[in-house]
Parts: C-alpha cells; structure tokens; sequence
C-alpha cells in the first residue's frame, strides 16, 4: 500500500537487505530498481514532485568521494566508472534509452522518501519514463523522470492492480507537517505500527494532496476499514 511510513530497519527488511546504503539501486530486486529520495532542504541531491501530482524529477548521483576528489558537486555526474562499466546513472539511462528504442519495457522503480531521520515513506511503484543530461550550477547533472503506476508487489511478483485509483503523491512537507500533528500515531486507535498517510477525503473524490488538512495518519487496519466502506 502508498505512503506506507517506515522505519529505516522496515524498509530494509521489504527489500531482503541489511542496508541500503546508496540512493539509486538499479535492479536491486530482481523485478524491479529502488531509489531513496529526499526533499530536505539539506538533501545531498535535488529530487522533486512535479505539479501534476503523478510525476517525480530524481536527480543522478555525484562521483563517489572513494574515487579520491575532495568535493563531488564540482565534477559532471558521469554515466561511466574509470574502469568504463556504468555507474547506476548509467544503467538508468540505459534502462530509459532501451524502453524508448522499444528493446524493454519501462524500468519499474520502488521509490521510497525520507521524512525525517529514522522515518521513510513507501512511496511504491513508478516507471522510469525519460532523462536528461542539463546543465546546473555550472556542471552538467542527470534528471530522471518517473511516473507513478498502478503496479503492486505480490509475495515476489509485480502485478498490475486494475482496481487501484491513481492517488496525487502527498509532498513531503505536507507529510513532514502531518506527522509533527498527529504525533506519529493513528489519529483514531494511537497505534504506532503499520502506519500509512491518508488522504481523509481520496483524491479520486475531490479531496486535495497539498493540503494537511486533508491528510492524516491511520493504521493499517483502519486504512483498510476505510477503503472498504469507500469501495
């Protein structure tokens, strides 16, 4: 389920792993890639929600600081390591490049976004749909676009869920304000476990995503009380 709230542990336990430790994991479970993104003022990298609710812009990533540079930001993010295999940009531009030539289908990436330190939101699934390779700050940096989907992780399986309404992605200082409010619990049983954000009137009836108003924090069982009395 969307905007399942994680701790850093929880998420590493969805994706069979002791650590995450880079924020671009191309194929990293066998059916699909995994991205960490933030939006934090302090964000190592750009990432951001477009508009239209739907669509996220991540940027690539730096030069590792292993490779002996004393500051990253000052170098081209680069599609090749010096041993010319690719870097993970690289693989994601392979990834975009084979999908729009028509060899792949889209790339199907897990996106999950820090909130606050300790706490991740499962954002789910989405496809890699294009790059670019700009210019900014006076290097040149990749932008990757990704479209969010209604694919859904069975046991080990990706299916697509005919049945799941789009739902406008909640911005992270919306999710940063309702968590704060709410006290990081079930607004209706106070529970701390299986959490989600939840939109109290759904985006597919009209209710708004950009405002906290509108969003709170529910359990699992009554996310799911909801969405069957919705249905």
């Amino acid at each position: 389920m969307r905007d399942e709230i994680l701790s850093y542990h929880e998420m590493c336990n969805l994706e069979n792993t002791n650590a995450l430790q880079k924020g671009m994991n191309y194929r990293f479970n066998p059916n699909y890639s995994v991205i960490l993104m933030s939006q934090k003022n302090n964000a190592p990298y750009n990432d951001k929600i477009f508009s239209d609710g739907i669509t996220i812009e991540y940027e690539g990533h730096d030069i590792p600081k292993t490779s002996g540079i004393d500051n990253p930001k000052n170098f081209d993010q680069q599609k090749f390591t010096k041993n010319n295999s690719l870097t993970e940009n690289g693989k994601f531009v392979q990834a975009v490049e084979k999908y729009k030539n028509g060899m792949s289908i889209a790339e199907i990436v897990r996106v999950y976004e820090k909130i606050y330190p300790g706490i991740w939101s499962d954002k789910g699934f989405f496809i890699l749909k294009d790059y670019k390779y700009i210019i900014e700050h006076g290097r040149q940096v990749y932008k990757f676009i990704l479209q969010e989907t209604d694919y859904e992780l069975e046991g080990d399986k990706i299916i697509k869920d005919v049945l799941k309404p789009r739902t406008r992605i909640i911005p992270s200082n919306v999710k940063k304000e309702v968590w704060k409010r709410d006290g990081g619990k079930c607004v209706l049983c106070g529970s701390k476990d299986e959490l989600h954000f939840d939109h109290d009137v759904p985006f597919s009836k009209g209710g708004t995503s950009i405002d906290a108003s509108n969003v709170r924090i529910l359990c699992a069982r009554h996310n799911l009380a909801k969405s069957d009395k919705i249905e």
